[in-house]
This record gives C-alpha cells, structure tokens and sequence, in this order.
C-alpha cells in the first residue's frame, strides 16, 4: 500500500464580491499581457540574431512595470505576472523537445482565465483564504476537507466561459491506505458502453445524451441568431458555455467515480494505448470519440495508480485485442465497427466483440505480470505509462519492451 506523500490540487468554487472580482480581472488581464510580451520578445530575439532567450532574461516583467504603456502592471501583484514567465519557459522547453507546438499567444476571447500565486502571494490559514491586495477573505465553499495541517504551495484562481469562479490549491498529501486485492482486470474502452470490464461488466457513458445534446444545440442556434456587437450578442455565448460547462462536468463526475473503484478494486489495470488523435480526423465517429474521453480516462488512470501504488500495463495499440478468439486464440478477418458479436471459426465460441477484446487483454497483462516485459520484442510501444505489450501475431505470452526516452531534443 502507498504511504509516500504526493503533490494532490484540491479545487473549490467561490462566490467573489464585486470588489475581490475587480483584482482577479484585473490580474488576468496583466497575465495575458506580460505572456504575450514575453512570447514576442523571444520570437524577435530569434528572428533578428537566432538568440534562445530563457526566463532569466525576459526582463519584460520589470521592464514592463516601469513604462507608462502597461502601467496597470503595477496596479496587481507581481507573483502571478512571474509565474505565467515560468510557464511560457516550460512551454518553449516542452516545444524544443517535440513534446507539444509553438507556444501561442492569450487571447483575449479565450473561455477560460486563470492566475497562479505562490505562498507570498495569499494566506490561507484555518480555513480561511486571502489572496493579495485583497482585504477580505474569499467566499470558499469547502465542498471536500483539506488534509490535514496541508499548507498550499500554489494558488491558482480561475474563471470559466460560464461565469463560474474557482480556486484551486495545490499542497502535499498522503493518500489513504488501500489494501492489496491481487485483483487483475482488463479494461477495453467503447462507444457503445464507455468500459468493457474482462469480468463481463459495462459500464455505460452518461456522457452523450441526447437531452443535453439537444439543449447545446438550441443554444449554440440563438447565438448564430444574435446580431453582431449587440448585449444579446455578447450574453449568449455565455448561455452556450453554461451547457457544455454541464456535460464536461457530468463527464468529469463519472471518470472520476469509476477510475477510483477500479483503482481500489484491482491491483493490476490493462488497457490498451489507443491513437486517440488518429480517430478524431474520422469524421465518422469524431464526436463519439471525443464525448467519450478516453485520453481522459487513461490519464486518471494512470496518476490514481500512483497513487496507491497499482500497476497500470498498456497493450500496444497493434495488439489483436477484439480480432483473437480469447479462448483458442484464432484470428477473425475484417471486423467494422458495426460487427458486435461473432463466432470462432476454430472453437465455434459465440464472443461479445468488446468483452472479448477486455480478456484478451487481460490474459496480455498476465503475461507481463508473470513473465516480465522485454520477452521476444516485436514492436516498441510508444506508450508513456510504463510497462507495455507489443502486438501479437501466436499465444499472448509473446509481450515486449518499455517505450523509449522519445526523440534527440532539436533547436
């Protein structure tokens, strides 16, 4: 069972008063400006004499306080302006590293605004949080307890497309003993039910009905109908994010109640590293796809293991998981996605494709369990989650190696 203690961000929602909302806006808008004005200033430096400029040397946020065009810098604190420095640095190193894209630029139209604060920068104490330049403390409803005696490292407050405030602190936290079960289970994700569990369970995604769908359209039709520049104009984009702020918490809701019982109820979890991003240009399924988070799901996944101290095995997306008959290992030939259920040609076994799928990759994760990775590679696996299995093409004990350290870093 896990005892160490982990980095864990616990987010609220809060009701500001007119006053404390003034300093937030305020601040966002002096966060987006110093980011830009950094961004700029480096794609200039390495236009004009291919200079790679660092966070040591953006002095944009001293600099910028001290003219008279951004003068409001001066009016907010300095610790979140330093801050979003710190995350245009981490962006540039994730994008000379080919792990993401060239950093953008903040808009202003962007749903969301966000300002994170280190511990100079707000008190909280017994309960209570104040941020600075603020005079009372902020509004929190303290919907689940804080650890104890937990002193939050960063701050971050936040605003959503729907108007919604929240503020989310991050500080240390031992998760709570969880016994060890010997359980292995796979899990095979779909559209028709989100999980397909190796025991024969489904477990349906709430996710994607039709109510909702309807309601987000009807919205998102008024807005279409709104004339341009005018009040209604500008409300109505508000009234569309209200809906789809309802289905992603929805959403959010239920991944996080299953992954917690498949977590404490299972000491090894197989899934298969699936090409997500492959899928969305299907325009097909896209919005299935999508809807069903599986990217999401996988993620949680993965740091609750962590966290308690499970082991997640990803399968190889090349791995036969639905095509091999689980019981005498003959493979079918194509198989659409309209195509359920199907009949061994070996041993005549009637299979669910999905359920099928989920104990296929179970007996792969045993495989692994037992054997250990690195047996007869075939294929790396690009997966990012540790231990993983290559394709098959006989008996599922043939497994393979952990992925890489990924590509050479490039200028």
């Amino acid at each position: 069972m896990r005892t160490s203690s982990v980095k864990r961000a616990f987010k609220y929602r809060f009701y500001p008063t007119d006053a404390q909302a003034a300093e937030p806006f305020r601040t966002f808008g002096c966060v987006r400006k110093v980011y830009d004005l950094a961004l700029e200033t480096r794609a200039d430096a390495w236009a004009d004499s291919r200079q790679r400029l660092g966070y040591g040397q953006t002095a944009m946020l001293t600099s910028g306080k001290q003219t008279a065009e951004p003068a409001c810098l001066g009016d907010v604190s300095s610790v979140p302006l330093q801050q979003t420095l710190r995350h245009l640095q981490a962006a540039f190193t994730r994008f000379w590293g080919n792990r993401s894209k060239y950093p953008r630029s903040k808009s202003k139209r962007k749903s969301r605004a966000s300002a994170e604060s280190t511990r100079s920068a707000f008190r909280y104490q017994e309960g209570r949080l104040r941020l600075a330049k603020t005079a009372e403390p902020l509004d929190v409803v303290w919907s689940r307890p804080m650890p104890d005696g937990a002193q939050p490292t960063t701050v971050t407050v936040s605003r959503d497309g729907a108007g919604r405030w929240f503020v989310s602190l991050l500080c240390e936290d031992v998760p709570g003993p969880v016994p060890d079960t010997g359980a292995v289970v796979g899990l095979d994700v779909g559209l028709t039910a989100l999980v397909t569990l190796s025991t024969g369970e489904e477990v349906a995604d709430p996710g994607r009905g039709r109510g909702e769908r309807e309601r987000l359209a009807r919205a998102q039709r008024a807005l279409s109908r709104k004339k341009e520049g005018s009040r209604n104009r500008a409300k109505a984009p508000t009234r569309v994010a209200r809906v789809y702020a309802r289905i992603a918490d929805r959403r959010r809701d239920h991944l996080h109640t299953l992954t917690t019982r498949l977590v404490r109820e299972n000491q090894t979890l197989v899934v298969e590293d699936l090409a997500v991003r492959n899928m969305l240009r299907n325009r097909r399924v896209a919005r299935a796809v999508g809807d069903a988070a599986w990217r999401e799901l996988r993620t949680t996944l993965e740091y609750k293991a962590a966290w308690y101290g499970r082991e997640l095995i990803t399968v190889d997306r090349w791995f036969p998981s639905f095509k091999a008959c689980s019981v005498c290992w003959a493979m079918a030939g194509a198989m659409p996605l309209r195509v359920r259920e199907r009949t061994c040609e070996g041993c005549g076994t009637v299979h669910d494709r999905d359920e099928n799928a989920a104990v296929n990759l179970l007996a792969a994760g045993v495989a692994v369990t037992a054997c250990g990775a690195g047996v007869r590679p075939q294929r790396e696996s690009s997966s990012r989650s540790g231990r993983s299995v290559v394709k098959q093409e006989g008996p599922p004990a043939r497994v393979g190696i952990p992925s890489g350290q990924g590509d050479e870093v490039k200028p």
